[in-house]
């Protein structure tokens, strides 16, 4: 087997069960290795460490697979692993019976560039690593047989899969599209997935815990919820009992899957939801010339900083979107504010909501912290798993 020779001081991160290592952490390859092949990884005075997929192309030039030099990395090895992770899940309380749920978060579950949700009888797998990628075939076969599932759809497409030299992969690997399409119960609301179309895996399974807190805010107030998607926030607080919902988005397909998704449930208050197409920081200045006001307000932009890089350009737009939020927010109102960027941590994005609530001359405090559902779990060697963070704050 091929091996990669670390740099002294180097094999510190996986002494501590890292799972990744960077380009300038590997001094040589011993042996020839083709992208996604499995490599031996060693210190430079030649112990063995574990086993990793190698990844030429990107700077992250291996992702641990094993951290036991003495494992075998093959097909048994997957099948072991989806089983651990699916049985992890099932002895959460809150994850027993759920139609949507995510089965693998990749090294968070030991399984470095694997995602896997399943809704229904249906899971959908996403491969963004050259070492997921390699070992495809044992990872849709292993999740077959773990889960019994009906069918299989890759949605391979993410930008990761360009910075690891792989190109857009999807399709049925396994059975074929149910007629009729896909259809889930959350929470008491029924929502139709996009497998083929829909963003990530076709739903934001993270946000699940999260939609039914507002909810359980709902009854009696008017909610504002921005970059709305198909309308999971939405439809919670109609079914909690909102007195009107006013859903905002800039993709006219996404509003149109939450319409369909409003049909499918006949017992919500069709006449209380309103969706509006449109940028939301333009509309929300336009709320603040109306006078417009809420009691909730749900901010769950898109990814403003994909890294570090990136992170005070995102600053900007989460002090903006946050100050439209809270000039927008009637007096004991609530804030439910979201980042999903990588490059923004916890104490950086209070710090920055912060001073969105002073620039906008209101007090506030956090009443809770959220964060992503069970079946997303953070590795405590691997934080930046820890994508989705969110605050709950009132203001007087």
């Amino acid at each position: 087997m091929p091996q990669i020779i670390l740099h002294p001081d180097k094999e510190r991160s996986v002494f501590r069960r890292h799972p990744w290592l960077f380009a300038g952490s590997v001094a040589h390859l011993k042996g020839r290795a083709n992208s996604g092949d499995t490599v031996e990884v060693l210190t430079d005075d030649g112990r063995p460490m574990g086993k990793a997929a190698w990844s030429p192309k990107s700077q992250i030039r291996a992702r641990m697979w094993t951290f036991d030099p003495d494992e075998t990395v093959d097909d048994a090895f997957f099948k072991r692993r989806v089983a651990q992770s699916v049985a992890r899940r099932a002895v959460m309380p809150e994850l027993r019976g759920q139609q949507g749920l995510r089965l693998i978060h990749a090294e968070s579950d030991g399984l470095p560039g694997v995602i896997a949700d399943q809704y229904g009888d249906t899971v959908v797998v996403q491969l963004t690593s050259t070492g997921a990628d390699k070992w495809r075939k044992a990872i849709v076969n292993a999740l077959v047989k773990v889960t019994g599932c009906a069918r299989v759809f890759e949605r391979s497409d993410s930008d990761v899969r360009g910075m690891e030299g792989l190109e857009p992969v999807t399709g049925w690997v396994h059975g074929e599209a149910p007629e009729g399409g896909i259809v889930i119960d959350e929470n008491g609301v029924r929502l139709g997935i996009d497998v083929e179309g829909g963003h990530k895996t076709g739903f934001y399974l993270d946000q699940r815990d999260n939609r039914r807190l507002l909810g359980e805010l709902s009854a009696g107030k008017s909610v504002l919820n921005c970059f709305c998607y198909t309308g999971g926030f939405s439809l919670q607080a109609l079914a909690g009992g909102a007195t009107n919902v006013l859903s905002i988005d800039s993709s006219g397909p996404a509003l149109d899957r939450a319409r369909a998704n409003l049909a499918l449930n006949q017992n919500l208050p069709a006449d209380r939801a309103e969706w509006l197409e449109a940028d939301v920081f333009l509309a929300l200045r336009e709320f603040r010339k109306e006078g417009r006001t809420f009691d909730i307000i749900v901010l769950d932009p898109p990814k403003f900083a994909p890294s570090a890089a990136h992170a005070e350009r995102a600053a900007r737009a989460y002090k903006d979107i946050n100050l439209l939020g809270f000039r927008l927010l009637n007096p004991g109102g609530l804030l439910m504010t979201y980042s999903c960027s990588g490059g923004i941590g916890l104490e950086l994005f209070q710090k920055i909501v912060a001073g969105a609530a002073l620039d906008a001359g209101r007090d506030a405090r956090i009443v809770r912290r959220l964060a992503g559902s069970a079946d997303h779990p953070i590795g405590l060697a691997y934080p930046e798993g820890e994508y989705l963070k969110g605050l709950l704050v009132q203001a007087d």
